[in-house]
């Protein structure tokens, strides 16, 4: 048996002021307003900085850097 959702809700009220019990109407409105319906919107997944290999090449460089210079003996601070 096929699964139908209804377009039929609880008046609720919308930017313009006026009461919706029709979802298609209610998101129209809200599509006309410029409105992004919670549960609708398409998210765009996040990329993290530290997976770009020039950001990896660079943090490696950097500890690599401070080991050496630690090693050597300077220390941060040292006149």
């Amino acid at each position: 048996m096929p699964h139908v959702i209804s377009d039929t809700m609880e008046a609720t009220e919308q930017v313009d002021g006026r009461f919706y019990t029709s979802k298609r109407a209610f998101r129209q409105v809200g599509r006309e307003h410029g409105l992004t319906e919670v549960g609708n919107e398409k998210v765009k997944p996040k990329t993290r900085a530290t997976d770009d290999p020039q950001v990896k090449r660079a943090r490696k460089t950097s500890i690599k850097t401070a080991l050496e210079k630690y090693k050597a003996g300077h220390r941060a601070g040292q006149i």
